[in-house]
């Protein structure tokens, strides 16, 4: 990042006023009758309300359209283990995109602890706040421990980001890539490079949609992830393969689709040019993909690539995911947030590229056209189709898979709601 770059980005954080987000009251409160609403003696009803039933929360308080950005600053971005304090900024960045897209209003909480009880506890005691929890930049193996014991704790939808936002993108994006090459998920053969968080959660997703086990090649620092290992966590595991390829080079030779969560400049020209015809590559290592797409389309004409970064094609944003994925559970009040409805995520998002784009698309991006092909596989952060679409789909999906309060139609109004009536 250039050196203007860096201020403006520290003005954009400091000026007029600190930070990114505040909170703002909902509620008439200019005369002494609307002080006494708000606060003694009106105040007392809603907790009588609720002490005598607790899912009057949702009627009299904010917990319904609340949810919990949470990290412990052990993996921010790609800066490594900055630390609770310093993984804020991030928080609530994610807190703008869950207002501006999903309207969902979010506290970002930074928490202090190095052992993960203690996280997973101090998590479990503030959770009657909120209406969903969403971890964030958590180092693994550490995220699946305190995702796990989240979600069996609380009846509210626990979601780490990181895993299930990677992986709901790279399952919509990766559908329509194998499509356009004329090729299916069944019979792909599939090497992930980067065995961390949104590495296992992504390759534990393309399993649910139809990908053999036996055709994924995960790939670690230390080569591929075999039967033969002895250095293997139980997450790892799931993916080990008795197979003879030790290498990225073995692995990449002959395999239809690259997918990279790892690190910059990892994979060469030539691992590029073994790989079967009408490759698809997902290098997504951000700022810095895992090989650059000039040179990537360089050593392979017939391939389809997308990279995490805005100004190339084909971007995996978690943008398009996890905003109207929590707006979805939050519709139904649902427990938690099933494998079915990240699924119909992914399918709503693959239908929605080959729709037309609507104008104002066209003009956000400055694109004169565009429409479904290798230049896009996935829609764009900014259709206004997203809170029309998603939503519904995983609301329905959480109602179907019986983790759901509330019937979608019947559910409390919400963006969603509105936008698709």
């Amino acid at each position: 990042m250039t050196e203007d770059r860096k201020q403006a980005a520290l003005a954009y954080h400091s000026d007029p006023v600190p930070g990114k987000i505040a909170i703002a009251i909902t509620k008439p409160c200019s005369t002494q009758y609307e002080l006494g609403l708000a606060y003694t003696p009106g105040v007392a009803e809603p907790v009588r309300a609720i002490a005598k039933n607790p899912e009057d929360a949702y009627r009299y308080t904010a917990k319904g359209n609340l949810v919990a950005v949470i990290t412990d600053g052990s993996a921010v971005l790609g800066l490594g283990n900055v630390g609770a304090l310093a993984g804020k900024p991030v928080m609530e960045g994610k807190a703008v995109l869950f207002k501006k897209f999903a309207d969902i209003d979010v506290f970002d909480i930074e928490v202090d602890a190095e052992r993960p009880e203690d996280f997973i506890d101090t998590v479990a005691r503030i959770a009657p706040t909120f209406g969903g929890i969403n971890l964030e930049d958590i180092t693994a193996p550490k995220c699946f421990v305190i995702e796990k014991a989240l979600r069996e704790r609380l009846d509210i939808p626990v979601f780490h980001d990181d895993q299930h936002g990677t992986a709901v993108i790279i399952g919509a994006g990766l559908i329509n890539a194998l499509k356009l090459q004329g090729k299916s998920l069944q019979q792909a053969k599939i090497v992930c490079l980067g065995a961390g968080a949104a590495g296992i959660a992504s390759m534990r997703l393309l399993t649910a949609l139809g990908v053999p086990r036996g055709n994924i090649r995960l790939v670690d620092r230390a080569g591929v992830v075999h039967s033969g290992r002895g250095d293997l966590n139980e997450y790892k595991r799931e993916f080990a393969l008795d197979t003879q390829e030790r290498s990225l080079s073995d692995a990449m030779h002959g395999a239809d689709v690259f997918i990279g969560l790892s690190g910059p400049r990892l994979v060469s020209a030539e691992q590029v040019a073994s790989m079967a015809p009408r490759p698809v590559i997902f290098a997504l290592s951000n700022p810095d993909p895992e090989i650059d797409p000039a040179t990537a389309l360089a050593a392979r004409n017939d391939l389809i690539m997308a990279t995490g970064r805005s100004d190339y094609p084909n971007q995996v944003n978690n943008v398009l995911g996890f905003p109207f994925i929590f707006r979805g559970a939050l519709d139904v009040r649902a427990t938690s947030i099933s494998r079915e409805m990240l699924i119909a995520a992914v399918h709503t998002l693959a239908e929605l590229a080959h729709e037309p784009v609507p104008q104002e698309v066209l003009a956000a991006y400055r694109l004169e056209s565009l429409s479904f092909g290798p230049g896009y596989i996935i829609p764009k952060p900014l259709d206004p189709r997203l809170i029309e679409r998603v939503p519904p789909a995983v609301a329905q999906a959480a109602i179907s898979s019986g983790v759901a309060r509330l019937g979608y139609p019947e559910s409390y109004p919400s963006i969603a709601r509105k936008a698709a009536t």
